[in-house]
């Protein structure tokens, strides 16, 4: 046989071998979690991607990686892209690799589905682009707050709280830290519970405040059950709470219906003696 036929038959078989291998190499990729849900405005999530078909050595190495555009860029202390040699096999025997990423979310991003795109390929395969949506929603509120009444006999110190945010929020609690513009009595902080939005409530504290600024934390529990807190400062000016009348302790209902049905009754019987005195007579 000729050398240029022979030359020609390796070909055909380097060529069918390296189609093989291409045509061996099946990959498959899926997000399989987001953390937490939803994503919040300027803060992290976690993602975890799983890259299927590694198992096949016609792969040889893999690459994955995730395309970086707005909202959404890659933390600093995640690899990306990530290199896979195929043939290989996750630590639990699977024949699949697990990519976890962690992401930073830009303050700006809108609520909804949001999609991150991924690029994936093989040393035998072309490079593969998918898009995964990652929900996204602003889970912080806002609160407005101000002292709504000082009772300095009885030295209670009420705050009154609007969630002004669109969220409802859950286990709201309130803490007056140590400063010098306050003594707090007892305790220094007030669990008041869940706050819809745009809705109100008050808190009770024991304490003997001054003129001037007090600092008090907002501590609550957002839908995704992040603990939050927010710092803010409230203007105690005592002027506002002098001479004011306080109401006394209310009788409740019942005790003047008691009154009434007992001289009722009195009555009752002044008559009936009256009436039996003229009968008499």
């Amino acid at each position: 046989m000729k050398r240029g036929g022979v030359l020609g038959i390796l070909f055909v078989i380097i060529l069918s071998g390296v189609v093989t291998a291409a045509s061996n190499c099946i990959l498959n990729v899926s997000m399989i979690n987001q953390d937490p849900y939803p994503a919040t405005p300027g803060e992290s999530v976690k993602v975890v991607f799983k890259i299927d078909g590694i198992s096949s050595p016609g792969c040889q190495d893999v690459t994955f990686e995730v395309e970086e555009n707005f909202p959404f860029t890659v933390d600093p202390e995640t690899t990306n892209p990530v290199k896979i040699t195929a043939g290989t096999y996750s630590t639990d025997y699977n024949s699949f690799y697990i990519a976890p990423y962690k992401l930073r979310v830009d303050k700006a991003a809108l609520k909804g589905d949001t999609p991150i795109e991924v690029m994936y390929y093989s040393s035998t395969s072309t490079k593969t682009t998918e898009k995964f949506n990652i929900y996204v929603e602003d889970t912080k509120t806002d609160f407005e707050i101000f002292i709504k009444d000082y009772d300095s006999v009885a030295k209670t110190l009420t705050f009154e709280i609007l969630n002004t945010g669109e969220v409802d929020i859950e286990a709201l609690t309130l803490e007056i830290p140590k400063q010098d513009n306050i003594e707090v009595k007892k305790t220094n902080k007030v669990v008041v519970g869940d706050l819809d939005s745009n809705e109100y409530t008050t808190a009770d504290f024991e304490a003997i405040p001054k003129d001037g600024e007090i600092k008090i934390k907002i501590i609550y529990t957002d839908s995704t059950n992040t603990r939050r807190e927010i710092e803010k400062i409230v203007n105690f000016d005592s002027s506002y709470f002098e001479g004011l009348t306080r109401n006394q302790t209310s009788l409740p209902i019942y005790f003047f219906i008691i009154i009434f049905a007992v001289i009722a009754f009195v009555g009752w019987r002044i008559y009936k003696k009256y009436k039996k005195k003229r009968l008499h007579h």
